[in-house]
């Protein structure tokens, strides 16, 4: 492969050498460096790649791509470029050989729902005869293969690798979780999506290593409406005004306004015992009855993001009522059948903002009790404590506060912050440092009608300590305490 290749799509500056010279691979990790590899110099969170091109030069990469000057052999072929994330992105599209234009491309942005909206827009596709690739939080599913996740929007490189992989394993689609940050460091660069989809935006992100503040926050999801063909918008969101700023992609919206192109109307909760869920209808440019058994009004704007997107597929109305009737989705409310009696689920809620969302759809379904079991991850800001504390206080009739990912600070320290913000309001409260206890005490002191979230761990399958990961996955504790049997029906 030539280099010339590469970077054709690039605008650039050969400092010294020739791009018409044969690369092997393309690598933007130093480690990963060969005989005869181009390494692109990215800026990263930890360190820069800039420090590591001599290096680069001595393993015997045989071109560099950067920003900056460096020194390396004149043997090296050096290019400049104004901005390496954005050539890895087009040089990746090129070393794969393109396969975004093999695959029908959606992409998902927001605060909220992308998860949840990704899994249910790949169940409809499967269960309409695509076969679609997913890209996300939890995972990556690349035909019958699935890697667990590191970013929810992972590097450049690694997208366009997964799309050629999906190509090879015989997908027709792909649906990513987009992030603001994906969007910031160009990490879906080097093609154009066909559909692009804004769930919704609340303040988030915002702070040092991420976004300067909300304007940016907002200006970076807006990116994805620059580079997709047919964009998709919750019509509801205070924010969408600002998110179309500068959009070149064709309308479409979704929501409770009468103005939406599809239309949600007639919401109704539902609870089967030991089971919840929301129905209601859609009218527009699609007439349908749905119903979903995950609960509340934020399962309508997902479900309807699904439904949005898998109407320009020609998916009839029956796949998609009976697909979302089965879509469950791991650690995103995710209720556990253990007893007809009372409610217990899973949710990933990990910060004030999204245990207070939580909570507040629970208590619509009027539980005897409403139990919010959850810690705080260690090593992270202290306010998410006092306030996580605070909301579960002041909206739960009983928080058992526990231990999350303690990383290298003491469980019980963490404990002690959380119960702070708890006093802030008058709930019940008691503390169970051990996780596994914790469970094993709020599945054995239900009570009937009572709901239970387990919240902050979701998906992981481990407890972060001291640097090493532990397996611990709450799905196999809530299994061990219903073997025992010791506890209401």
């Amino acid at each position: 492969m030539k280099l010339g290749d590469l970077i054709r799509k690039l605008e650039y500056r050969c400092i010294q050498g020739s791009p018409d010279r044969e690369i092997t691979t393309l690598v933007y990790d130093s480690r990963k460096i060969v005989e005869g590899s181009v390494f692109v110099c990215i800026t990263g969170a930890v360190s820069d790649g800039h420090v590591y091109a001599a290096d680069a030069a001595k393993k015997g990469a045989a071109a560099i791509i950067a920003e900056r000057e460096v020194e390396v052999p004149d043997s090296v072929t050096v290019i400049r470029v104004e901005d390496t994330r954005i050539a890895l992105a087009e040089m990746s599209a090129a070393y794969f050989g393109y396969p975004a234009k093999e695959l029908t491309t959606i992409g998902i942005t927001g605060t909220k729902g992308k998860t949840t909206a990704t899994y249910m827009v790949r169940s409809i596709l499967e269960h309409s005869g695509y076969r679609c690739g997913l890209i996300g939080t939890i995972e990556m599913i690349i035909g019958d293969e699935t890697i667990p996740a590191s970013n929810t929007t992972p590097e450049s490189y690694v997208v366009q690798e997964a799309f050629r992989k999906m190509v090879d394993a015989g997908c027709d689609c792909v649906v990513m979780e987009v992030s603001s940050q994906g969007l910031m460091l160009h990490r879906v660069g080097g093609f154009v999506f066909d559909y692009g989809i804004f769930t919704n935006l609340e303040p988030d992100h915002i702070g040092p290593n991420e976004h300067k503040d909300l304007d940016d926050y907002i200006h970076c999801k807006s990116l994805l409406f620059q580079q997709c063909r047919q964009g998709i918008f919750n019509a509801d969101d205070a924010h969408l005004e600002k998110i179309l700023e500068g959009h070149t992609c064709a309308v479409e919206t979704y929501g409770f306004s009468e103005n939406a192109d599809l239309v949600a109307e007639n919401v109704h909760l539902f609870d089967r015992g030991g089971s919840l869920g929301v129905a209601y209808h859609m009218k527009g440019r699609l007439d349908m009855d749905v119903e979903i058994d995950i609960p509340g009004k934020f399962s309508v704007y997902n479900s309807m993001t699904a439904i949005s997107i898998c109407r320009h597929f020609g998916v009839d109305v029956q796949t998609i009522q009976q697909s979302l009737s089965q879509i469950h989705v791991k650690g995103r409310v995710e209720i556990l059948p253990v007893s007809s009696k009372f409610t217990l689920m899973i949710d990933y809620a990990h910060n004030a903002m999204s245990l207070e969302s939580l909570l507040t759809t629970l208590k619509e379904y009027h539980p005897k009790r409403l139990v919010c079991l959850f810690g705080c991850g260690g090593n992270r800001a202290r306010d998410r404590r006092f306030n996580m504390g605070e909301v579960s206080s002041r909206l739960a009739d009983l928080t058992i506060v526990t231990s999350d990912n303690p990383r290298f600070e003491e469980p019980e320290a963490i404990i002690e912050d959380i119960i702070t913000g708890v006093k802030r309001a008058d709930g019940a409260y008691i503390s169970i440092t051990d996780r596994a206890q914790a469970i094993r005490y709020a599945i054995e002191n239900a009570q009937e009608g009572d709901v239970i979230v387990l919240a902050g761990k979701g998906h992981e399958d481990y407890q972060e300590i001291c640097g090493q990961k532990h397996h611990m996955d709450e799905r196999e504790l809530v299994a061990d305490v219903v073997k025992d049997g010791n506890f209401i029906r």
